[in-house]
């Protein structure tokens, strides 16, 4: 483990000149020396970094100048890439050969800041979690026929508010894939999409829900607000969310949360500039990364298959990415 104080970032990444609302690594097959980073700003641009050179070897421009707030590369489609921006349009990119084309485009008709989630069902499909026309509505399409499979909508009277953050996962091989959706009044909810229907709510937050991830293997996920909390909890065998454990942050205002792929670290992006790591088995707070000037918007982790490659990095309103090396014994 390290010792403390807490390190610097092994290097910083500059020139996007706006506000790093998303990060996304992707590794390609055969394995590189170090991933790609994709990064989505403010301006509407996408910068793709060479983490060798610390520099942008390409931007992409589909959103028209506005704000981009999610970005994700397909791993079983080599050099396609998802956007998402608030021009209310949903991008696939082919980045082939050095090409940076938007094949296909999605349109939303919706202005909320909820991000999407996939997942990958094969080679040349995935579904996709999207927030759509109603404010209160969740669409969930398959790529790239988009075709619905289903609306997900809470019954009337329910009163959650728009849904703010969705994360999509299957319990296990043969089984359809489940969706967690945080809602603004402060609700965890699990679908079933095959069903179209809600399993189990959880009231853990009184705010808004800014973030949330989940741990398939263990069966426990976590949620993050304005408020000075963590919520873990947990999906039992009766599909019911329950609520684990909290813990108390020193400020208030989480902006991401997000689970390393061995699911040993939790990584949260602050309100206060400050990345938190924490151990996931038991949330035991391991680190206090203090190096941004403005509010941390996003954090994510490479998948690099050797752990001495492992990296982490941080965008802020401070124009800035900072990538780390930390944790990475096996």
């Amino acid at each position: 483990m390290m010792a403390a104080p807490a390190p610097d970032p092994v290097y910083v990444l500059r020139g996007t000149n706006s506000d790093i609302n998303t990060l996304s690594f992707h590794c390609s097959d055969p394995e590189p020396e170090l991933p790609i980073l994709y990064s989505g700003s403010s301006s509407g641009l996408i910068h793709i970094w060479n983490l060798k050179t610390h520099r942008a070897c390409s931007t992409l421009d589909g959103h028209s100048g506005k704000s981009v707030y999610w970005v994700k590369s397909l791993s079983n489609r080599r050099n396609a890439l998802l956007s998402q921006g608030r021009d209310q349009n949903i991008c696939l990119w082919d980045l082939a050969e050095g090409r940076n084309i938007v094949t296909d485009s999605l349109f939303m008709e919706n202005v909320g800041f909820c991000k999407c989630s996939h997942t990958e069902v094969t080679e040349k499909r995935c579904l996709l979690a999207t927030p759509w026309k109603g404010l209160e509505e969740v669409q969930v399409l398959e790529l790239p026929s988009k075709t619905s499979i289903c609306t997900l909508k809470p019954e009337t009277g329910a009163r959650m508010g728009m849904p703010m953050c969705l994360k999509m996962w299957w319990p296990n091989v043969g089984s359809h894939p489940l969706l967690l959706i945080g809602y603004e009044d402060g609700s965890v909810v699990l679908w079933n999409l095959s069903m179209g229907r809600m399993l189990s709510r959880l009231t853990c937050h009184q705010e808004p829900i800014m973030s949330l991830d989940f741990d398939s293997e263990k069966t426990k996920g976590v949620s993050a607000s304005s408020e000075k909390m963590l919520c873990v909890w947990n999906h039992t065998e009766l599909q019911n969310l329950e609520l684990q454990q909290t813990y108390q942050l020193t400020n208030p205002g989480i902006a991401e949360v997000t689970l390393r792929q061995d699911k040993k670290i939790l990584a949260t992006a602050g309100w206060d500039h400050r990345i938190r790591l924490f151990g996931w088995k038991k949330l035991k707070p391991l680190a206090v990364l203090d190096y941004h000037t403005s509010t941390v918007h996003c954090v994510a982790f490479s998948d690099h298959n050797q752990p001495s490659e492992r990296l982490m990095a941080a965008g802020s309103k401070d124009h800035r990415i900072s990538v780390w090396s930390i944790y990475n014994q096996t």
